[in-house]
């Protein structure tokens, strides 16, 4: 890399929607861990070294405007995101630290990936040959297990196998799957802090001053804490682990916590609560948390190796800053999901809109999410459609296209966005989003089944857009943000490529009359679109406005993925230099209307370009925006390209299509 990367949030505990702890600073130790909300979720580190106590995370004290004099930071030399960990080094006082947050979010293993179990692996060695005695010490406070710090929780530590020791902390009213938003946390279930069971390593459940006693005696010898429930704000409790490490000398020793929560259960699915996918056959919570303990060396092992590979396939494709930018977004696209399985045991998986409006499900942020997923695990983008068949198919659904999501997470009993109103729905948007998606996952698995099994709503999506798609009206689209708009130029690139999709199924599932029918008006649309928003040396926002006027295409990127052959080369050729032409110190903005752009899409725009050099000119600048934004938070989709700075959104999955340069033509 020519600098190093400063992302502009770091994952540190990323699972699903609820567990998801940031860090939103240079140094760990500038301040407290964070929900993905911006809600505090404290975690604390300190190291004592030769008895003197330094922090490496956090920070000591949660009242604010405290005049308590915080222990020293342990200067930080280095960090390194990659797609499952985030890796910090320390250095002082003659020792080196390493501390490591990896949560093992592999695609290819789906019981992993669902899996509630995050580590926290320390290691430690002496860098100026002398022999240091070294203590670490990592708690998290009652934060993560509620909404609100007024809520009381309780607590209890329990004894898995002959091995582990694991404290557990939860709201004490457990209001399971009733509490619906955007904005919101958890506060059902149990958070766990767990660790091997061993001479060297004491636990405690007490309050937060429990970290003034380390830092004074270099122990957490002190009795569990029995003073319950309790609000979370009222003296808050702490689970707490100590290693002591001992004599540390060149040779670089460790040690590792788990950190974990049992949600039990995990969404609510047309009025069924159902569990997380990894307890499909009725395994307990205690059995998967000693399993990840057993599985430790081997899982670690897996996650460096998918480290290595995904770094170096995506230098190959677009260079160190798409690498950078590819490694941050892996653990955000995928635990804004939650992994689930219906009464027929088919995997669901169900994001959330972050920072958006908490629907579930929501289609317009699945399809920008898929180049991930189809590139590791198509099945999980089956698991995205699923829900939309299914609540597209039932009474409730009263359109006659698709629907733009199946509820406000974790509740997934049928569409909230708009009210259902039919002047906020997205016609177009959500019928295309949906046939596009059908023939990337069946192109991709080279199996036109799943397709078949919804072949009647897909059918009647595919006719909507004939009658309706060429010239949209007045409407919105996934920009919604940026209002209705009629004879959007884009969306109606989306219909048509729609319609080829549909051409593209009709195909592998031998209906050969279909797909001639269906292709050849896709064709006849596509030449209609290009007389009707030709402008001298690019295409504009829509049909009816001026010839300065001008968007980027970004759905045409799957004409040439599909090899539909849809629209000439010379759409592009025409569009790639423009948008590098209306380049702002951030990137290109969405459309002439406005200077903020969405991320993805100018990710999708970048995989367009004709060489490997226009891509990087083009994703050199969302570098910059992470790297420069002001906007502390988890990566935004919604930035302005003069500032850098977030103009809404965060943590959402749409970052999953900034892989879409790793996707060959099906």
């Amino acid at each position: 890399m020519s600098q190093h990367f400063r992302p502009p949030a770091i994952p540190l505990v990323t699972v699903d929607p609820y567990f998801s702890v940031w860090s939103t600073a240079d140094c760990l130790t500038d301040q407290h861990p964070t929900h993905w909300t911006n809600k505090r979720s404290s975690m604390t580190g300190l190291i004592r070294i030769d008895g003197q106590t330094r922090r490496f995370m956090g920070m000591t004290e949660l009242a604010e405007g405290s005049d308590f004099q915080e222990p020293d930071a342990l200067k930080q030399t280095n960090l390194e995101v990659t797609a499952t960990s985030s890796k910090y080094r320390f250095e002082g006082d003659g020792i080196r630290l390493e501390v490591d947050f990896t949560t093992p979010l592999l695609l290819d293993d789906l019981e992993l990936l669902s899996r509630p179990a995050s580590y926290v692996t320390f290691r430690t060695q002496s860098i100026d040959g002398k022999s240091h005695d070294v203590n670490i010490y990592l708690d998290v406070t009652g934060e993560w297990c509620v909404n609100t710090p007024d809520q009381k929780i309780v607590w209890s530590r329990k004894a898995i196998g002959d091995g582990i020791d694991a404290l557990r902390m939860g709201s004490e009213q457990q209001p399971v799957l009733q509490r619906v938003g955007d904005d919101v946390r958890i506060d059902w279930g149990f958070m766990y802090l767990a660790a091997s069971k061993s001479e060297s390593t004491r636990t405690a459940i007490q309050s937060y001053r429990l970290r003034n006693h380390f830092i004074e005696s270099g122990h957490v010898s002190l009795p569990d804490d029995e003073h319950m429930p309790r609000a979370v704000e009222d003296d808050t409790p702490v689970m707490a682990v100590q290693f002591d490490f001992g004599a540390v000398n060149e040779t670089m020793q460790s040690e590792y916590a788990v950190l974990a929560y049992d949600d039990i259960h995990s969404i609510e699915y047309f009025n069924q609560p159902l569990k997380a996918y990894w307890r499909r056959n009725g395994t307990s919570f205690e059995d998967m948390l000693a399993a990840a303990f057993s599985q430790y060396d081997e899982i670690i092992g897996k996650c460096e190796e998918f480290d290595r590979e995904l770094r170096q396939e995506s230098e190959d494709a677009g260079g160190s800053q798409y690498a950078d930018i590819l490694s941050l977004a892996y653990r955000q696209a995928i635990s804004a999901h939650k992994l689930v399985v219906d009464e027929n045991a088919e995997i669901l998986f169900l994001s959330k809109e972050c920072f958006s409006n908490g629907c579930i499900g929501t289609v317009d942020v699945s399809y920008p999410s898929i180049p991930l997923f189809l590139r590791y695990n198509s099945e999980l983008v089956k698991g995205m459609m699923r829900p939309i068949f299914r609540y597209a198919a039932s009474e409730q659904w009263p359109y006659e296209f698709a629907p733009h999501d199946v509820g406000c997470y974790p509740v997934a009993n049928g569409q909230v966005y708009g009210e259902n109103k039919l002047e906020y729905q997205m016609p177009i948007e959500e019928c295309g989003n949906m046939l596009i998606m059908a023939a990337a996952v069946c192109l991709s698995e080279q199996n036109a089944d799943f397709a078949e099994k919804h072949w009647e709503l897909l059918t009647k999506w595919a006719n909507y857009l004939i009658e309706n798609g060429l010239d949209p009206n007045n409407q919105l689209c996934t920009d919604d943000f940026a209002g209705h708009l009629a004879h959007n130029a884009n969306l109606s690139v989306k219909a048509i490529i729609g319609i080829g999709a549909y051409a593209i199924l009709c195909r592998m599932l031998g209906k050969t009359e279909e797909m001639s029918r269906y292709s050849d008006t896709a064709k006849e649309m596509a030449t209609q679109w290009i007389a009707m928003d030709e402008a001298s040396d690019h295409y504009k926002l829509t049909f009816d406005s001026s010839e300065d006027t001008w968007s980027m295409k970004y759905n045409l990127v799957w004409d040439n993925l599909f090899g539909l052959g849809l629209f000439s080369g010379d759409v592009m050729a025409k569009e790639i230099p423009y948008y590098l032409a209306k380049q702002n110190r951030y990137g290109t903005p969405l459309d002439s209307r406005n200077t903020y752009t969405k991320s993805d899409w100018l990710v999708w725009c970048a995989s367009m370009a004709p060489s490997k050099e226009d891509f990087a000119k083009m994703i050199a600048p969302l570098w910059y925006s992470l790297h420069e934004s002001p906007s502390r938070v988890p990566l935004t989709d919604w930035y302005d390209t003069v500032t850098g700075k977030q103009i809404g959104f965060q943590n959402r999955t749409v970052v999953g299509g900034f892989y879409i340069q790793l996707l060959s033509p099906f």
